[in-house]
């Protein structure tokens, strides 16, 4: 019997321990995954997942992975950010103030978009209410990069007087959520781009800390429209 169960185990291939080992990983994921995300397309538990996100401002969220450098930057501390960097080589400069006013004025077309969907009359009131907090999370970045760049004496934009928004084709709530969706995917692609080319480290590590709740933003909006919220193990 002994040596029965010996052959049978030592057939096994190291392909079929690396699918057990990766199913094992795939069952623990998903486990996870279903205890933090509603069900999908769920209207109802989107209400209880909105009361588990963090009502905690962008910097209380991320402080501790970010630096001294950053924090000081993004709250708009002038005196503590220029002694903070005067041992880091000096101020951003005026290509770091225009990638920062690139992501501003998206954070404030995010903010009108989120306003279209919320005045649409077309999304439940737990729609409606998670709408709403996400554009509560884009003011708060455009208020932080405006200080930001306020500090590193540049001249914020401002809000245009209107944008384009295919409003004439949002017909249902799936359309405004996939809508919003695909926003906040542009977002995340646009702070992706951005990070690596900042010449000043520290705005970078920012930018990065911002570029995670947009991607929350999507994972979550693709959750709500009943698509896989994670759709690839990377990001472009």
């Amino acid at each position: 019997m002994s040596s029965t169960t010996s052959r049978t185990r030592s057939s096994r291939t190291p392909e079929d321990a690396s699918e057990s080992t990766s199913g094992s990983r795939s069952a623990t994921l998903q486990e996870a995954m279903s205890r933090i995300l509603p069900e999908p397309g769920s209207i109802a538990e989107l209400a209880i997942f909105q009361r588990r996100l963090p009502r905690r401002s962008l910097l209380q969220a991320s402080g501790l992975l970010l630096s001294g450098t950053a924090v000081a930057l993004l709250s708009g501390n002038h005196a503590l950010a220029k002694t903070a960097k005067a041992g880091k080589g000096g101020e951003a400069g005026a290509a770091d103030v225009s990638i920062l006013n690139s992501a501003l004025g998206a954070e404030l077309e995010a903010i009108a978009a989120y306003q279209v969907g919320a005045g649409s009359g077309l999304l439940q009131p737990p729609v409606k209410s998670l709408a709403l907090t996400f554009q509560g999370h884009h003011k708060e970045h455009a208020e932080l990069l405006d200080k930001t760049i306020r500090s590193l004496g540049g001249a914020p934009v401002a809000a245009k007087a209107s944008y384009e928004f295919p409003t004439s084709t949002l017909k249902n709530q799936a359309d405004v959520l996939r809508f919003a969706a695909g926003l906040e995917q542009g977002a995340v692609s646009a702070y992706l781009g951005a990070v690596p080319i900042f010449g000043n480290r520290d705005l970078a590590k920012a930018a990065a800390s911002i570029l995670g709740d947009e991607a929350m933003h999507w994972a979550i909006l693709r959750q709500a429209l009943g698509e896989v919220p994670v759709p690839s193990a990377f990001v472009s």
